[in-house]
Parts: C-alpha cells; sequence; structure tokens
C-alpha cells in the first residue's frame, strides 16, 4: 500500500531545531566525529554521506540556519523521478560534519566507516522554516553526483513504526535519468576512496589489535583557516625575512593530542584517512595538544617534490611514500601561538619534533640572502621559494608577511570543458579557465600528461558535469567541437609560459586538486596595472638594458614607491637626469620647465641670482612621479628646501663619496664614525645607500635658519670630521686630496644644489635604487647597490625603515655647534 502524506498542518519553526540531541548521543572523548564548533554559515552546503553502520545507508543533509538537517535514507537518493526514496528524519548535525570522513569507533553511536559520497550547494526554493513545519521541502542541489531540482515529502508512519519518515525524490529536469548513482558511484567525491578503503587503512581509528584499539578523541586544537603567501616576482633580500623551500605537494594542518590525530587540507576538510602513514608518524611521538603547519608531498630520487608523483600515490585509497614537512606552530598546549613571532614558533617546532623520524620532516629555513637564494633554488630545479618576516605573526589568509616565487610556471585552473579525441581516446585535450577578477576566462587547452587512469578516472567525472553552452566566453575556432562542462573541476597545470593573448603554452596536466573548489582558485599572475592616467609613450622602451626594465615597469615601480617617496619629493624643486633612449645614449640634466612636458609636471618660481624669476619642474603626487617616467627621468633628485618656504632649508644631506679601492666596509664605518659626531650634539640622522658606491646621511632641521646659516654648519662639520681623523677623511672635493680617502661632501647643502632623492632610481644599467635603510640594516649590507628596481616591489612591503624622520626634526643651534667644539 502507498504510503500518505502527512496532514499539512501549522507548526513552530523551531522544528528545525538545535544540536543539543547530537551531542547527547556522542561522547566526544570517545568517538571522532567533530564536536560542533564555531562555524556557523557554510554558505548553503549540503552533504550526502556513504555510511557503513549496522545497516548500509546515505546520510542525507542540508544546511539551515546553521545546522545541517539530516535524514537518513537506506537506498541512498535516485535521479529517477518515477522512484521515491524513503528517508527517516535523524537529528541535526554541525557544519563540520559536512568534512566528516572516517571511522566512527566501535560501541559508539553509529560505528562504522564513513565517506563523502556527494557534496556541495543547496538553494532553497522557499523558506525551509515553512516547509519542516508544512512537511514538503522544495530545493535544488549542485553537487558533483546530485543536480537539479529535488523534492521532501513528509509522510504518515505505519503502524507501530517509530522515527519521522520522510520521501525523498527527483523533479523532472535535465538532470534526472535512471541510471542509479549509488550503483554507478562507490567512493568518495573527497578523497576517492571507498567504503572499504575506509574500513580497513583508515589511520583515524589508530587500530593496533582488535578489540583493545585505543579510544580516537579528537584533538584539543580544531583547523584555523592558514597564512597565505602573496606570489611575487623575486624575494626580498633584507636580513628580517628568513626564506624556505616552496613544496609541490598538499597543505596540510596536524592536530595531534597524543593518539588523537587529524590532518586537515588547506579548506579544513579532515584527510586523516588520507596520509595514514603520517598520523601514525605523529602519534608515536605522543605530542601533547598541538597544531602544526606544513606541507604533503613526494620526494623524487633528485630531491625535489612532485605533485604528480603524489596524486599517483593517491590514486588506491591511503597515500603511501608521503612526507610530511613541517614549518610552522600555531598551537601548543594551552598557548595559542599566532602572536608569537616566527623565529620564536619556530624554535619551539624544533624542539617539538627533535625525534621525529620518517616521513616527517623539520622544513629548513634560510636567513636573509633571498634574491640569491632564489637563483640558487632555480639551478637546483626546485618548485619555489617561500619568504617570510622573521618577527611576522601567524595571520590567516593572503598577507605581505608571507611571500613567495615560484621558480616553475605551475598552476590550478578551472576545467570548462574537453575536446573529444579522433583516435579512440577519452578525450583529445581539456579546455581550461582561469578567475580573474571573479570572472573566468579562457586560457587555453592541455593534451599531455595523462595515464590511461586519469583519462579514464577524468572520462567519468566529465560526464557527470556537461552541459550545452560554455560557462564563459571562448573564441569562436577553439570552441569548435568542444563538449562543455559546469566548471567544477581544478585541474593542476604546468606551463612553459603565456602567450600576450593570455594562452599557457606547452600545458602539462599533473591532477586534479582535491583540496581546492572552483570558486576559491583566482589567477596567481601577478599582474599590475599602472593607477595613474599619466599617458606612457612607448611602454615597452627598455631603459635600463642589463636589468631588461621598461618604461612601463619603471612606471609602475614609481606609483608604487610614491608613498615612501613623497614626504621628500613632493612639494621641492627638482632636477631630473633623463635619457629618452635608455642609460647607455644620450643622457642631460633638467631643472627647468620646458614645452610639451606632462601636465602632472609642475612648475615653481624662483628668483635667480640675477634677480630674475626662473620656472622649475616640481610634483605633488604619485601622477608626476609617474610623469617623470613617461619623461626617461631615470634620476630623481631634490632640494633641500620646500617650495612654500625655499629660503628656508630642511634637509641637510652628506654625501659619502670613497676613493677608487675603497670597500663599501670602509664606507660603513665612515658613516657610523660621523652618526655618532652628530648624536653627541643631540643630532639624530638618517642612513640612506645611495644606488653607486656611496652613503649619504640625511638630517632633518626646522625651518628656522637661511642658506648660509646651513650650508656653513654642513661645511662646518665636514672640515671637522676630516681634522678628526684627515688620514680617512677630506671635505675638499679636490681629485688630488681625495686619493685613498672618502670625501666628506657637503656642497649639496647650498641653495640651488640637489641631491638624489629616496627611492629614485639612478642612471645604470641594472636601475640600482637609492633605498633608505636603519642604521641597523645598514651594519648587514654588503654594498651600496645591492637593491635592484625589480627586487623593490618585497622593500616596499617591508616596514618604513625612515619611520620616524618627521618626528626627528632638530634646529641649528649654538648649543649644538659648541657640543661639537664649533
Amino acid at each position: 500500500m502507498a504510503r500518505k502524506p502527512a496532514a499539512k498542518t501549522a507548526a513552530p519553526k523551531a522544528v528545525v531545531g538545535g544540536l543539543s540531541e547530537y551531542n547527547k548521543k556522542r561522547d566526544f572523548s570517545k568517538t571522532n566525529e567533530p564536536a560542533p564548533g564555531a562555524m556557523k554559515d557554510a554558505g548553503g552546503m549540503f552533504v550526502v554521506q556513504k555510511h557503513a553502520a549496522t545497516r548500509l545507508h546515505y546520510d542525507f543533509r542540508l544546511e539551515h540556519d546553521g545546522v545541517l538537517m539530516s535524514w537518513a535514507v537506506p537506498q541512498g537518493p535516485s535521479l529517477d523521478p518515477k522512484i521515491k526514496r524513503l528517508a527517516v528524519r535523524t537529528e541535526n548535525h554541525p557544519l563540520e560534519y559536512g568534512a566528516f570522513e572516517g571511522v566512527i569507533p566501535k560501541g559508539e553511536y553509529g560505528a562504522g566507516a564513513v565517506i563523502i559520497w556527494d557534496t556541495g550547494k543547496v538553494r532553497w526554493l522557499y523558506d525551509p522554516a515553512d516547509g519542516m513545519a508544512k512537511g514538503e521541502l522544495k530545493f535544488i542541489l549542485d553537487g558533483e553526483r546530485l543536480k537539479g531540482e529535488f523534492h521532501m515529502v513528509k509522510i504518515k508512519p505505519r503502524e507501530g513504526e517509530r522515527g519521522d519518515p520522510w520521501l525523498l525524490f527527483k523533479s523532472k529536469d535535465r538532470h534526472a535519468g535512471e541510471v542509479d548513482p549509488t550503483e554507478r558511484n562507490v567512493t568518495s567525491v573527497i578523497s576517492g576512496r571507498t567504503i572499504e578503503d575506509v574500513r580497513t587503512k583508515n589511520a583515524r581509528v589508530w587500530s593496533k589489535g582488535g578489540e583493545k584499539a585505543p579510544r580516537a578523541k579528537a584533538p584539543k586544537w580544531a583547523f584555523v583557516e592558514p597564512a597565505l603567501a602573496t606570489r611575487v616576482e623575486t624575494a626580498p633580500a633584507s636580513d628580517d625575512w628568513i626564506h624556505e623551500i616552496k613544496y609541490d605537494g598538499y597543505r596540510l594542518q596536524a592536530a595531534v593530542s597524543g593518539d588523537a590525530v587529524r590532518l586537515y587540507t588547506r579548506n579544513g576538510l579532515d584527510w586523516t584517512g588520507t596520509f595514514p602513514q603520517i598520523a601514525d608518524a605523529l602519534t608515536a611521538l605522543n605530542l601533547k595538544d598541538v597544531l602544526i603547519d606544513g606541507e604533503a608531498a613526494v620526494v623524487q630520487p633528485n630531491g625535489r617534490t612532485d605533485f604528480v608523483s603524489l596524486q599517483r600515490s593517491m590514486e588506491f585509497g591511503a597515500a603511501k611514500g608521503v612526507s610530511y614537512f613541517a614549518f610552522d606552530l600555531i598551537a601548543e598546549g594551552d598557548k595559542d601561538l599566532r602572536k608569537t613571532p616566527l623565529l620564536e614558533r619556530k624554535e619551539r617546532l624544533e624542539k617539538l619534533l627533535a625525534k621525529a623520524k620518517k616521513p616527517i620532516h623539520l622544513s629548513p629555513y634560510f636567513e636573509g640572502n633571498g634574491p640569491d637564494l632564489l637563483e640558487a633554488f632555480r639551478d637546483k630545479g626546485l618548485e619555489g621559494i617561500v619568504s617570510k618576516k622573521a618577527d611576522s605573526i601567524y595571520r590567516s589568509g593572503r598577507t605581505q608577511s608571507w611571500l613567495k616565487v615560484k621558480c616553475v610556471n605551475e598552476q590550478e585552473f578551472v576545467i570548462i570543458g574537453y575536446q573529444p579525441s579522433l583516435k579512440g581516446r577519452a578525450f583529445a585535450s581539456l579546455m581550461l579557465g582561469e578567475k580573474v577578477k571573479g570572472a573566468l576566462e579562457y586560457r587555453g587547452n592541455v593534451g599531455t600528461g595523462f595515464t590511461d587512469k586519469t583519462l579514464a578516472s577524468l572520462q567519468e567525472k566529465l560526464s557527470k558535469l556537461e552541459r550545452k553552452k560554455p560557462a564563459l566566453t571562448v573564441p569562436r575556432e577553439a570552441a569548435k567541437g568542444a563538449v562543455w562542462v559546469e566548471p567544477k573541476l581544478v585541474a593542476q597545470i604546468k606551463f612553459a609560459d603565456v602567450t600576450p593573448d593570455g594562452m599557457v603554452r606547452h600545458a602539462v596536466y599533473l591532477g586534479l586538486r582535491g583540496d581546492k573548489s572552483a570558486e576559491q582558485v583566482e589567477a596567481e599572475t601577478p599582474r599590475q596595472v599602472l593607477k595613474s592616467r599619466v599617458r606612457l609613450t612607448h611602454p615597452d622602451r627598455v631603459l635600463f638594458p642589463d636589468s631588461g626594465v621598461t618604461k612601463a615597469e619603471y612606471a609602475l615601480y614609481l606609483e608604487a614607491a610614491a608613498a615612501r617617496m613623497a614626504p621628500h619629493v613632493y612639494g621641492r624643486p627638482l632636477s631630473l637626469v633623463r635619457a629618452p633612449d635608455g642609460v647607455g645614449r644620450q643622457q642631460f640634466f633638467q631643472k627647468h620647465a620646458m614645452t610639451g612636458a606632462p601636465k602632472e609636471l609642475e612648475t615653481v618660481a624662483i628668483t635667480e641670482k640675477d634677480g630674475k624669476p626662473e620656472h622649475y619642474l616640481t610634483i605633488k603626487n604619485s601622477d608626476g612621479l609617474v610623469a617623470c617616467a613617461q619623461m626617461s627621468a631615470l634620476e630623481v633628485h631634490v632640494w633641500g628646501a620646500r617650495n612654500d618656504a625655499l629660503e628656508k632649508p630642511d634637509r641637510m644631506v652628506f654625501d659619502l663619496d670613497p676613493d677608487e679601492g675603497l670597500s663599501f666596509e670602509h664606507v660603513k664605518r665612515a658613516a657610523f664614525d660621523i652618526k655618532a659626531l652628530l648624536e653627541s650634539a643631540d643630532l639624530p640622522s638618517f642612513a640612506m645607500i645611495t644606488g653607486g658606491k656611496g652613503i649619504h646621511i640625511v638630517l632633518n632641521f626646522k625651518r628656522k635658519h637661511s642658506w648660509e646659516e646651513h650650508k656653513g654648519f654642513s661645511q662646518d662639520i665636514a672640515e671637522l670630521v676630516e681634522r678628526l681623523d684627515p688620514k680617512r677623511f677630506v671635505a675638499n672635493m679636490s681629485k688630488a686630496q681625495r686619493k685613498g680617502r672618502i670625501f666628506v661632501d657637503y656642497l649639496r647643502n647650498g641653495r640651488g644644489a640637489t641631491a638624489i632623492a629616496p627611492y629614485s632610481a639612478r642612471a645604470r644599467g641594472m636601475a640600482t635604487i637609492a633605498v633608505p635603510v636603519t642604521w641597523a640594516e645598514l651594519k648587514t649590507i654588503p654594498a651600496a647597490n645591492v637593491f635592484k628596481l625589480k627586487d623593490m616591489r618585497g622593500r616596499l612591503s617591508e616596514p618604513d625603515p625612515w619611520a620616524a624622520y618627521d618626528e626627528s626634526t632638530v634646529a641649528l643651534t649654538k648649543a649644538a655647534r659648541a657640543k661639537l667644539g664649533l
């Protein structure tokens, strides 16, 4: 006899309920199921878990109001609208349960193996609280195996039958069909494992011998959103960064409390059963309440890690031969370490893993010298480098404190379709898309890197995702004959380079990313776009030939450096070193306005010695700096006074210019000696390496004295330095007198004289930069030209070494002169 729908009587919305029943049925010191956590919204999740308990069934769960409403479906869901499946309402589950896959220990409620048979998004067609009250639900599923509209209707229980029975059935739409999805699909959509794989190989049960297996408790620390590195073009050079090897594997957090271990992917999926060898090794260490961050990877005989090998190790259930490289400690004992400086966290981690054995490894790190390390990594064929501020805290999400540079072009792309094969293969090539600013863009095809097994596996997955039209715009020629699929699968692709129109060249398929969804994949290639409205002519002209820096790249740099240059450049008269065709060609100095200059280059009237006004160049914002790039002004030099008080200088510069043959160490010692001399008169100073061979010592004065006093004071100091150590210093610019000594150039402090601006490029082939540094940092810098334009993005992301400049103004006083004996 057919089952009758239950009467649709009104009921309170509280029928959706909370999690008290879930908590009541479980002892979380024994079961490895997740306890309710802080997760309140999973974005409209549904999950179907195949559950081999006393009887095999499917747990059907739909997110609403912060919980997963749950039903047990004995025969599993059907795609045939004519088939209605019994679904018995069970207790609500926490949202964290949507990532659970493993074995519930014997003796506990629901004991048995669990896999995630399907998961995705649910879209309610009307308020589910009202639907629960009325006994009827309608919704659309967008999963790997279940798609389209479904209905659930509450029915009357049979006489003597306990429980809350419903019927689950498919609506008639293009996703309906007669094939039984539970017979066709027997593996997890997350790990690819079967129920039997999980039952026999899942490391989370920690079975060491039949009935006496230890209890699988939940670790103290739960998954936290990982810290992510921002992709840059080169590694930072300064010593306040450390550098690590970038591995080609899966990011993995390890939560460990003795014999209770969980391994989480970067999205919080529980992959403990996928890497049982890692879990067992961590158990053997008997760690007490720790949360470790690291990477699972397969190491090749040549010492490199390889994603393809990792994928193949995972083809038949639990992965084998996988190493775990631990690089950070997020928590230990009762202490959350996320606000602890990185190097201290690493010291703790090193002690923690002192007795670790394969496959657990402490990931090595290297201090300073990032660019050279990057080149060494490239020479060894490594995946890349990850650079981290030595004092950085552990901050979830992508930040500028962690940077990465890839040595090879390898990236995730979304599969948007495929080209059928004419040679009897599953397909000829996969069609790739990349998300740029939230929208998919076509990036070409990949036709190599497939084994027979991967072809068959991909064909099975793609056949379930087919759609009539592409999910994005594809060029007509590339779209011919294509079979389109829903953009759900994420492929790891290696490629030689990218064509000017954005297509990958010589692409090789490496595998599917089971730890990332298509929605989370964004273009990683650093793309800078000039924000300024200044029009660049000949943007591809190479201005710095030895480094290959173009006018466009130079403009991008000036725009990026604008905030740091502003206090020292804006609102001052300028002199520019121009080289219209680049370094090595015609070069000249320009300080006056000229016809045809960009409007962003403004002027200031200055009275010359003859009493006549002349219009000098000046700028007031970042557009003015970009205009300098347009004019191929490769160096920016500034006056020691501002436009609004031209006769009251505020910037004093001592340029330490060494004679040929003197090392930079000599110059550094000289700088520190002069710094000490100035400090004896309460005159704080700031250091800048010039991008050439010298050092500038800069003082910030109050605008209360004249040019004559300004230059006179600087000359007196220079001559004092010479008197104190005449073998090392000279205050006279005569070449003959400078032999073997350092010229303390004070001449830049006169009216009309200029000095190179902080962060200005130098007109040299390698595009070196004049960079402010701290006095502490100066001790470690090997040369005045170590910073190149292409290195500066990382440098500009660091704290300002001259942050105290504006607060360090001093007055030119008689007291200062007296302390110096002048």
